[in-house]
């Protein structure tokens, strides 16, 4: 419809290219609802979307095929496809999620909570992973994805039990918010030198904290709670070293060009 569009008279390109724009984002749309649904499905506790992407692409679709048709067809009939496209798409990938999922006996407030918490953990991790992608290792790949399977079974034992949230806020917050910036920083370095000794600070860094969220998992899952500050601190320690060391290596760097 795009190319066709520039040899018909301007009623009918605007037709076309209304169609075909139309057409697009609701493909788009449609992507993005099925992504977001997969997340909702994948967790326990889990909000339902802001915006029905997969709704809206129904109607969009719908639209499209209405646009289209009215080049060359009746009013009638262009209703008529168009109506059809929406019953279609609708009943090829349903609707949206349309209500929040939680833990029965656990008040809507602390579902929300744990859902909002959980989002912004998982954006950490998914920023890491594409941070480390562009390097093309496998390896690293496959080591941030082992580290992000630790850090969801911890996501998974807080869905089961809301109430461990406050003791697990400050992994979701804190440590993973720094791990995502220390894998951004050395995917940066090591992208400009392959720095072998940054490669290594990165992977001691990634095992200190998945041996950590471990620990911290079992603990939620028995319920103990001996030792945490110790941790926490020895985590804190950890990040700011390795921040200081990257810094270090990027001073160096910059000395010898």
């Amino acid at each position: 419809m795009a190319i066709r569009a520039f040899f018909r008279p301007p009623e009918a390109l605007t037709l076309s290219l209304a169609g075909f724009g139309l057409l697009v984002l609701a493909a788009w749309l449609t992507r993005e609802g099925l992504r977001a649904e997969a997340a909702y499905m994948a967790r326990r506790v889990a909000r339902r979307p802001a915006f029905p992407r997969k709704i809206f692409a129904s109607l969009l679709t719908g639209a499209g095929l209405f646009a289209a048709a009215m080049i060359e067809g009746s009013l009638p009939t262009s209703a008529l496809l168009g109506g059809l496209g929406t019953v279609l798409h609708f009943a090829a990938f349903g609707p949206d999620p349309l209500k929040n999922k939680g833990v029965e006996g656990i008040d809507e407030f602390q579902t929300d909570r744990v859902a909002r918490a959980l989002e912004k953990a998982e954006a950490h991790l998914a920023a890491m992973q594409e941070a480390i992608r562009p390097l093309r290792e496998r390896a690293l790949d496959a080591r941030v994805a082992r580290f992000a399977e630790v850090a969801r079974e911890m996501f998974r034992s807080i869905e089961e039990d809301p109430r461990d949230l406050t003791a697990a806020r400050r992994y979701l917050v804190v440590y993973l918010k720094g791990a995502r910036d220390a894998t951004a920083k050395f995917a940066n370095l090591y992208a400009r030198n392959g720095d072998a000794g940054a490669r290594a600070d990165y992977v001691a860094l990634l095992d200190d904290l998945e041996g950590s969220f471990a620990h911290k998992t079992r603990a939620l899952l028995s319920d103990e709670r001996t030792d945490l500050d110790v941790e926490i601190e020895v985590l804190r320690e950890r990040l700011a070293r390795e921040g200081v060391a990257l810094e270090r290596i990027d001073e160096r760097e910059r000395e010898e060009e």
